[in-house]
């Protein structure tokens, strides 16, 4: 295996590293209907599934794409409560 392939099968974190809740997503989220999901950290889901599904579902191999993913939502979710107050909704 390369050393290409190696760094293409790891989480790149370049968009991420500003935070899932910069005033774009901000706005979508406060804009949405009260029965519409959304989620920030919707590109590190997929990023995610797409490594299970990569790796035939052998979720020993995909652990960075879930610690990417449960990093994003732990700071989505804190940010999102210091600007309400601490309420969540």
């Amino acid at each position: 295996m390369s050393s290409s392939s190696a760094s293409s099968s790891t989480p790149q974190t370049g968009a991420a590293d500003a935070g899932p809740w910069d005033s774009k997503t901000k706005q979508k989220f406060e804009t949405k209907s009260k029965s519409e999901f959304y989620d920030p950290c919707q590109e590190a889901a997929q990023r995610s599934y797409k490594c299970l599904y990569r790796n035939g579902g052998d979720k020993s191999m995909c652990g960075e794409y879930f610690q990417a993913y449960r990093d994003c939502k732990q700071a989505w979710t804190e940010r999102r409560k210091k600007e309400t107050g601490g309420k969540f909704f």
